[in-house]
């Protein structure tokens, strides 16, 4: 059983790390606005795709947590361990190649996804793409390493090394910015130099022969075409339904680019905001999958249910709070990141309607899904966030800002009708139980 104070110390590292995580991101975005619009335009528009490759390697990183706390309930720790190493060695496979491929085709893909924007923009788009393309590897590594970790109870390890990854990152960021006078190209610096630490650290500290689970001897990992089809199995579906989402977020973005570098800075600081405010939830939902995988490996389904419910509510709480912290720091960051007063204006308007609307239909549309993830019913979760996304919110969106010209808020009404209907669908699918059979074996 998980008691409350078991709860609490799992899921509050998971939480702090996700919104330090966002936290330094919005420090990040406000120290290169600081260099120019078109600066933070550039790198709002490559963290566009680059979240869809990022969305890439945590789904496979989802999939080592499903497997390994799923073995963990059934204590067979050894296949955990084995486990452990084929979703390093997949995620090693799958960055190099991403990594290899983004280098040869950045000019072009820059290009594809959002045409003739302003020349200043796509230069400094164009610096970041390349830098942040050689930290793919790091990323994809780091993400699996913290998942193991996760998937044995351990959340504070992951925990105190983005701490200090993202105080080196910011660190990095002012010295190179500001002190060198890099501009994009020294925050493109320190985030590679930042997600280079995590790597290292994380790989190094899951050597350790005391843990559940540890991996060592790194080279002498061989493929086992057994776990690998495990692994993809929970991975591939969850990543198609991250990549479908991006995706959809690429052709919002691509449609906003339209309306000119105001509306571009506006979402983008709006975009960055509302991450920061549902930074807690995915901290819940993160944590139920550690839950619920071990307690359906271990056979416990009336747990597996009671602790989904609990968390969903949890979740009511924490994204209220968020949401409520993060509106009340709109108007100073939008100051101390130097926006100019009509994208400001634009970007706190846009975030008060989410403030009012995403605590009401974020929980059960969200965080009832990471159960279903975690008993192996990632099927249903995959079809259905892919349908709502681009029937709902992608179709809705580019019609209210293509067609009915209600600019860069047609985004949101879109992304709010997404999350009703898909909480809906999402409930109905909990409550009939359907999904608590999905469980590996």
């Amino acid at each position: 059983m998980f008691g409350n104070r078991r709860l609490f110390l799992l899921l509050l590292p998971i939480i702090a790390e996700q919104f330090l995580n966002s936290l330094m991101g919005m420090a990040d975005s406000m120290m290169v606005s600081n260099v120019g619009a078109a600066a933070l335009s550039g790198v709002s528009l490559v963290d566009s795709i680059n979240i869809l490759v990022v969305q890439a390697f945590n789904a496979m990183a989802t999939g080592g947590v499903i497997i390994c706390s799923t073995c963990i309930g059934q204590k067979d720790y050894k296949r955990a361990g084995q486990s452990a190493g084929q979703v390093i060695l997949v995620s090693t496979v799958l960055s190099v190649t991403m990594m290899v491929l983004g280098l040869i085709f950045r000019r072009s893909l820059l290009y594809l996804v959002f045409g003739k924007v302003d020349a200043d923009v796509m230069s400094a788009a164009g610096i970041y793409f390349l830098l942040t393309i050689l930290s793919y590897p790091s990323v994809a590594l780091a993400a699996a390493c913290s998942a193991i970790f996760r998937a044995q109870s351990n959340t504070k390890l992951p925990m105190n090394i983005a701490i200090v990854s993202n105080l080196l990152n910011v660190a990095g960021n002012a010295f190179l910015i500001w002190g060198v006078g890099l501009g994009v190209t020294g925050a493109a610096i320190a985030t590679l130099l930042s997600r280079v630490f995590s790597a290292v650290v994380l790989m190094v500290k899951l050597r350790n022969k005391d843990q559940t689970i540890y991996v060592r001897d790194y080279h002498k990992i061989r493929p086992d075409a057994e776990k690998i089809r495990t692994i993809l199995a929970m991975g591939i579906p969850n990543g198609i339904e991250n990549s479908m989402f991006q995706f959809g977020k690429l052709a919002i973005q691509s449609t906003v680019s339209t309306l000119g570098t105001i509306a571009i800075a506006a979402q983008s600081m709006t975009n960055i905001m509302e991450n920061m405010n549902g930074i807690a939830g995915v901290g819940v939902g993160i944590g139920l999958m550690t839950i619920v995988g071990q307690c359906l490996g271990a056979g416990r389904k009336d747990e597996a249910v009671y602790y989904t419910k609990k968390m969903i509510l949890w979740g009511y709480i924490v994204i209220l709070a968020s949401c409520l912290f993060t509106y009340g720091i709109a108007r100073p960051v939008t100051v101390l990141a130097g926006m100019e007063p009509n994208s400001a204006a634009l970007c706190i308007y846009m975030l008060g309607w989410i403030t009012v609307v995403k605590p009401v239909l974020w929980a059960p549309s969200f965080i009832t899904a990471y159960a279903l993830r975690a008993a192996g019913d990632v099927r249903f979760s995959m079809i259905t966030a892919t349908l709502t996304m681009w029937l709902c919110r992608v179709t809705l969106a580019v019609f209210l800002i293509r067609v009915a010209h209600i600019g860069a808020m047609g985004v949101w009404i879109g992304m709010f009708c997404d999350w009703g209907i898909r909480g809906v669908i999402f409930t109905v699918r909990f409550i009939r139980g359907k999904w608590i059979h999905q469980t590996l074996r």
